[in-house]
């Protein structure tokens, strides 16, 4: 078997660097790009979608849990079949597929389909995704990837910026008469324009080492996440019923299982769908557990805001929309400084300081909410969102440096789909429980002037949770390596240090 190129092999016939590999760059961020739009567009679209399809509240949590919950449950597949048949291969399935999905999604007839379109949403985006940072890895010399990944963290930023921009104009402009429809109809050209134009500039690359897929795997990390997610969303609906109590217990048996048959599993052929040596490396189990709780804390937050503006509050999708845009260039600002001078200077603390701050910036919407109830102004949320953002820019880059710097480049796209797998299941995990912190404390029926009322307060409610996770996050902290590990050009050197392509829900 041939090996794969080592990043600084990646020449042309002459010997010098391909140029392709910035072509091939644009392609990849080009769909990153277009993977967290989507994600922002929908949650802006949320009270359009509710209101022209008729979906109930489990639907809307389902739309957006079943993407996070597809998307969890294929990534760590995903990034094993890029090792194993080609990351250029499964990239060019994967926008293929969702560039399918997004279609189905625009011409979904009820909320059924639209849940359905969007779980083959999420299932295609885990195809994609976790290439991102192996084509990456795979094309560019280690002296090359701080340029390519502060590139990274401005696309990064300007998805965050004109996901909820772009989703409120759309939804507002109703192009056609299609109301919301068009936040997935949009997909069609670019994604048409990135299957044609990867398959001509992305180079294909593999793991070093023959692997194999493990099917059993896969079938059980998916039933486990099912069950612990889908008893989450539906029991607020259903009144708590036994079998779901049971089903979330039963869950952590089934994760106790994958974790026996993964041993056996590397024992008998070396191709585990989860590399637990991995879990050996302390910054990579830290910062897993932090990916996790992030998540969550993530997940809980950016839906019950959408619904807390839009339905509570009665605004428009574009007020809305234009309401977190001080969010979303903090979080910009800050993710860059944080990777180019705050963290090689001070390290762990700033990832330990942007949680504090993301808190106190959660108590102090807390306080306004209370303060102003009903008749708060956009521009009193400026302060708390810009103090959010500040925090959560501290946290979201510099984390995944911490997380990936000492993992062996064989192992990359196992990583890399471990790392984003455990963001999104915390991100399903959160908007599974928003039917515990939100809708949990709002009555069945309420009479329409009541509503504003009762949502504000529920609001609150959850935002003292999502409080309560940062101060956990923020312990977890401490098993993160105090300083960055600078890593070496070379066959130890680490998997990559990049920002998670994926952030599920920067806006509302």
């Amino acid at each position: 078997m041939t090996s794969t190129p080592l990043p600084s092999e990646q020449t042309d016939e002459a010997g010098a660097p391909d140029r392709r590999r910035w072509f091939a760059l644009a392609i990849v961020m080009t769909a990153a790009f277009m993977d967290l739009v989507d994600v922002t567009i929908v949650n802006i679209a949320i009270p359009s979608i509710q209101e022209h399809l008729g979906a109930t509240f489990s639907s809307i949590q389902w739309i957006t849990a079943g993407y996070a919950l597809a998307f969890a449950a294929g990534l760590i597949t995903g990034g094993r079949l890029g090792d194993i048949y080609g990351r250029k291969r499964l990239f060019l399935v994967g926008i293929g597929g969702f560039t399918l999905a997004s279609a189905l999604c625009g011409f979904a007839a009820n909320p059924e389909m639209l849940v359905a379109s969007r779980i083959l949403q999420g299932a295609m985006a885990a195809l994609m995704v976790p290439q991102v940072l192996s084509i990456v890895h795979a094309t560019f010399p280690a002296h090359e990837r701080g340029k390519v990944f502060g590139l990274f963290g401005a696309i990064v930023g300007l998805g965050a910026v004109s996901g909820p921009m772009l989703g409120a104009l759309l939804t507002e402009w109703n192009l056609f008469g299609l109301e919301w429809r068009p936040i997935f109809l949009i997909n069609l050209p670019v994604g048409i324009a990135g299957l044609i134009l990867g398959s001509r500039f992305i180079s294909e690359s593999k793991a070093p080492k023959a692997l194999r897929l493990d099917l059993i795997g896969v079938l059980l990390v998916t039933l486990g996440l099912l069950m612990l997610i889908y008893p989450l969303t539906r029991g607020e609906e259903l009144d708590w019923p036994l079998w779901g109590h049971l089903s979330m217990v039963g869950s952590l048996a089934v994760f106790a299982l994958f974790v026996v048959f993964e041993r056996y599993k590397t024992r008998k052929d070396g191709s585990p769908l989860v590399e637990l040596s991995l879990f050996k490396v302390k910054s990579f189990a830290a910062g897993i557990a932090v990916q996790l709780t992030f998540g969550v804390s993530l997940g809980i937050f950016f839906l019950v805001w959408t619904l807390y503006m839009q339905i509570g509050l009665g605004w428009s999708a574009l007020r809305a929309g234009t309401t977190g845009i001080p969010f979303s260039i903090a979080v910009s600002l800050a993710a860059g400084l944080s990777v180019q001078k705050l963290v090689p200077r001070f390290g762990r603390k700033v990832l330990q300081a942007g949680a504090l701050t993301m808190a106190a910036g959660l108590l102090l919407y807390i306080w306004e909410a209370d303060r102003y109830g009903t008749a708060i102004h956009s521009w009193q949320m400026a302060l708390p969102l810009v103090v959010m953002g500040l925090g959560m820019g501290l946290i979201v880059a510099p984390l995944t440096d911490a997380v990936l710097s000492e993992v062996p480049r064989e192992h990359s796209g196992s990583a890399s789909g471990l790392i984003n797998t455990m963001t999104q299941m915390g991100n399903a995990l959160g908007l599974g429980l928003v039917s515990v912190v939100f809708f949990g404390v709002i009555d069945d029926k309420l009479a329409p002037e009541a509503v504003g009322v009762a949502f504000v307060d529920a609001f609150q409610n959850a935002l003292w949770w999502a409080t309560a996770v940062l101060v956990v996050i923020f312990c977890l902290m401490f098993a993160l390596p105090a300083r960055p590990r600078v890593g070496m050009e070379g066959a130890d050197e680490p998997a990559a240090v990049a920002p998670v392509v994926k952030e599920p829900v920067l806006t509302p």
